[in-house]
């Protein structure tokens, strides 16, 4: 049997959700030469919280993309060397204007507004015609029934995807978590705050600072503390109870949390004060508090294939749909932007090359896909078990009791 032909090029690619990950996927498709529309409720980006991006999105060899101590070893044994070096092959064919502003952003830390509009005005100043922004708030209805025939939708709006938990076939398709796997890590408080002196962070300071603190920890994040030559800017987590999630609002200030729960403001406040003996600075302003269930979750099905080969009469079973970003997974410990752009770089390739057939393509995703939960898995879990062995340094019962030794 001869092999089929491939499908001519889809005459629009339309993404849900223009954060940063729909903005780069439309920025690389725009380099390709696709039609793009690009649909975002928000008419300005407002989100000022600083992130830092993973190294591998610009390295250049596979040596250079398993530089991570966690995540090198795990790069190795899932990926094959021909499917790394066809990504690396890939990336280097990025447009240099694209190429330039991601070599910027994993220098450090970039406010995630910043990487929004430079995304958007680097589509916009390249004029070719072939990107449409729509300021429109999709449902799942109105997203389908904009896809002509040779269309497709990508879905980037995040960890409430729009499209997640209707790709699995049956009777009813809205039910929530049909197509989501979740693990609850822990709940958190992701404490932000400003400080006038050059902070850095790493274990032994982990260690150091919260001695005497014993019912809760301040443990920040070494790739989240960042000086920009004149301030610091220190995110950091505190792991709290269920109830205490229950019982704090979404977000508060430093002075909230001091007067309503002081014992986890006290870890917080005697972590600062260490900093402060150390540095002779000062915190700028208030803290930022920001209360996190932290979930490390997948979408089972990627994209609509499971729809297509179902035979059923139903939107979904012709019209092509692919998952992106926190919409097919999320993690916490800020690893979930990196992890989106990563994945775009596949998406564009597949969706480029002309040998495949969309069912070539719709199974290369969710081998990918796949591949990219364990990788992100292994790695959360060994975060989560070094920062809960930290955690139980100087109470040896209960750190002897973490420690697993065959």
């Amino acid at each position: 049997m001869s092999k089929p032909t491939a499908p001519p090029r889809p005459g629009t690619v339309h993404i849900a959700g223009a954060g940063p990950v729909g903005l780069f996927l439309a920025a690389l498709l725009q380099s390709d030469g696709w039609r793009v529309r690009l649909y975002e409720r928000r008419r300005e980006y407002t989100r000022s919280r600083m992130v830092s991006l993973a190294d591998y999105l610009t390295a250049d060899s596979i040596d250079t993309y398993r530089t991570d101590p966690l995540d090198g070893q795990n790069v190795h044994a899932i990926f094959d060397r021909d499917q790394l070096e066809a990504g690396l092959a890939y990336r280097s064919t990025m447009a240099a204007d694209l190429r330039g502003l991601l070599e910027d952003w994993t220098r450090g830390f970039v406010p995630l507004n910043t990487i929004e509009r430079a995304l958007s005005e680097l589509i916009a100043s390249r004029a070719t015609g072939t990107v449409e922004r729509v300021d429109q708030e999709l449902d799942p209805g109105s997203a389908l029934a904009m896809l002509d025939p040779g269309d497709l939708l990508v879905d980037c709006t995040g960890a409430r995807s729009l499209m997640r938990d209707l790709l699995v076939p049956g009777p009813d398709p809205a039910e929530r978590d049909r197509n989501t796997t979740r693990i609850r890590m822990e709940y958190a408080l992701v404490i932000t705050f400003l400080y006038d002196q050059d902070y850095q962070c790493n274990e032994l300071c982990k260690y150091y600072k919260n001695i005497g603190n014993a019912a809760y920890k301040f443990i920040p994040a070494v790739r989240r503390t960042h000086y920009d030559g004149s301030t610091s800017h220190v995110t950091g987590i505190v792991n709290i109870r269920e109830q205490e999630f229950d019982a704090l609002p979404p977000t508060c200030t430093g002075g909230f949390l001091r007067e309503r729960f002081p014992d986890i403001a006290l870890s917080m406040d005697q972590f600062i004060d260490r900093i402060k003996a150390e540095t002779h600075g000062q915190i700028i302003g208030d803290l930022q508090v920001v209360r996190l269930p932290l979930d490390l979750y997948r979408a089972r099905h990627v994209t609509s294939q499971a729809w297509q080969c179902s035979g059923a009469d139903h939107p979904l079973a012709a019209s092509p749909v692919f998952l992106l970003g926190d919409s097919a997974l999320g993690s916490p410990y800020f690893q979930s932007i990196s992890l989106g752009l990563e994945a775009s770089f596949v998406l564009a390739r597949h969706l480029g090359n002309p040998a495949l057939t969309l069912q070539e393509v719709f199974t290369r995703w969710e081998a990918f896909m796949y591949r990219q939960w364990i990788r992100v898995y292994m790695r959360t879990q060994m975060l989560k078990h070094d920062k809960d062995l930290l955690e139980s340094v100087g109470d040896n019962s209960s750190l002897l009791g973490k420690m697993h030794v065959f």
